[in-house]
């Protein structure tokens, strides 16, 4: 499993993905001097708030997720070296396992970090940076392998994410309970909300449920990952 981890960090971390996803990052840090520079006391805690909510946990935490989710197995599929991964004396459930937890480890230093940055250098406090990190971690980790499978199963992972991410939880999930129990943005705004004692979002869910519904459709997505993995026929 360490043979496999690693070998994803060392592959999917290119510097064209480093070099964007670094930008949007430092865009997040750049947006909070901005605040801390500008805004009064109280203007600034809220707009601190928004930052992490509509920059870091709208934007950030699930782009960087896609990128590196999609391609942790997505890349070895296309270009035809999953076969050596694959062929490994290896459970299923471990080769996709080893995979995510590169891509999380990867994803966590390009946006739970910058989100959590952002937070403290904009002015927001200590609950505010530290329902950023919760929040964004819990997020990044639901992100991550909803999108590995995605990116196993279907080509062009990167548009059918972006559509979820911009269309479904940008406007579908807003508009009623139903569509929005299928948003991981909703629980991550929700954690956030609790731990930075702040007004919850409209739709939003208690803390309890707000983490263990990311987590149990981390679990169902690694599990249906693993499965495909066994029935695949790898060449």
């Amino acid at each position: 499993m360490a043979a496999i981890f690693f070998l994803i960090l060392r592959t999917q971390v290119t510097r064209g993905r480093v070099l964007a996803l670094g930008a949007v990052a430092a865009v997040a840090v750049g947006l909070a001097v901005a605040i801390d520079r500008s805004a009064s006391p109280f203007d600034r805690a809220e707009a601190a708030y928004g930052l992490v909510d509509n920059y870091g946990l709208a934007l950030l935490v699930p782009l960087t997720a896609l990128v590196f989710g999609a391609a942790a197995l997505g890349d070895p599929a296309e270009d035809g070296t999953l076969v050596y991964l694959w062929h490994r004396p290896v459970a299923r459930w471990k080769l996709a396992a080893s995979a995510l937890a590169g891509a999380v480890a990867i994803a966590v230093p390009f946006a739970v970090v910058p989100t959590a940055l952002a937070a403290a250098v904009a002015g927001g406090g200590a609950d505010l940076v530290a329902g950023a990190a919760l929040a964004s971690l819990v997020a990044v980790v639901a992100y991550s392998t909803l999108f590995m499978g995605l990116g196993l199963v279907v080509r062009r992972a990167l548009a059918w994410g972006l559509a979820y991410v911009l269309i479904w939880e940008g406007f579908v999930a807003r508009s009623g309970t139903g569509p929005a129990r299928l948003s991981v943005l909703l629980y991550a705004r929700s954690i956030l909300a609790e731990v930075a004692g702040h007004a919850p979002p409209r739709l939003g869910a208690s803390t309890s449920v707000a983490i263990a519904v990311p987590v149990v459709l981390a679990a169902l997505a690694l599990a249906a990952t693993a499965q495909f993995l066994r029935r695949i026929d790898v060449r």
